[in-house]
């Protein structure tokens, strides 16, 4: 059965950045901080997909959204400097 959601973990996303990943999870908390949240995020997203959990499509979409500005910023701050 090929149902399964994909999830996106930064490390896949951006493979070029896996040692600046590292490196920034270990030394900035301010990063690791927005980290753990994307990761919870892309797994709440790729749980509700998967039929595991139950969000109304408001609060899944809320969470898509919430993924992507986290995202955005993890990976501004991956590529700065």
């Amino acid at each position: 059965m090929s149902d399964l959601v994909d999830n996106h973990p930064l490390g896949r996303d951006f493979p070029e950045l896996k040692d600046r990943i590292h490196a920034l999870k270990t030394n900035d908390a301010h990063f690791r901080k927005l980290f753990e949240a994307y990761e919870e995020a892309d797994k709440s997203v790729v749980r509700v997909e998967q039929g595991l959990e139950h969000l109304s499509d408001e609060a899944l979409e809320e969470q898509k959204m919430m993924r992507v500005k986290l995202k955005d910023e993890l990976y501004g701050m991956l590529t700065a400097g």
